[in-house]
């Protein structure tokens, strides 16, 4: 015995130009609703009844029949722009600031270098069994005496307490 199968529906397809119509349909109603307008009723001087978009001239009392929805804030671009600058400001400011924290540290590097090079000369010119030596205005190499090691330590030593505590 032979069966007799019954052929399988297939799922109903939409029909393609029943979409893109659908769609375009949807896409002019959207694009239509901010072009909606307010629409003026008044009574001109003939006595005749007029319809129009743009307000009526002079002191004619007018009827709003479908209005705008008003702005949700009408200072919004102010204030957005206050903002944008409030900010602008604040990131200058800060970059200042770093720029001045910068500067400090290293102020304070170029401080703490020339303290140890100070104390390192006083160490220098306080040991007095090791020869130093000078160039004079001639181009000559001269030693040091005592005398003038110890003007110049002097000299050194103010200047490290001047400076470096």
């Amino acid at each position: 015995m032979r069966s007799t199968a019954v052929p399988r529906r297939l799922p109903a397809r939409r029909c393609v130009r029943c979409v893109r119509g659908g769609l375009a349909v949807l896409a002019c109603a959207l694009l239509a609703m901010p072009a909606a307008a307010a629409l003026y009723k008044w009574t001109d001087a003939n006595g005749h009844v007029v319809y129009s978009d743009q307000p009526p001239p002079g002191d004619v009392k007018a009827e709003t029949l479908k209005a705008p929805p008003p702005p949700a804030n009408p200072n919004a671009v102010k204030d957005m722009a206050a903002k944008d600058l409030e900010l602008k400001k604040k990131r200058a400011e800060a970059a200042d600031k770093d720029k001045k924290a910068e500067t400090q540290r290293a102020d304070a590097n170029k401080r703490a270098e020339q303290c140890q090079r100070a104390q390192l000369q006083v160490r220098q010119l306080s040991a007095e069994q090791v020869p130093i030596t000078r160039i004079n205005e001639k181009g000559e190499t001269v030693y040091m005496d005592d005398a003038s090691r110890r003007r110049e330590r002097d000299l050194v030593e103010a200047w490290v307490r001047q400076n470096c505590m």
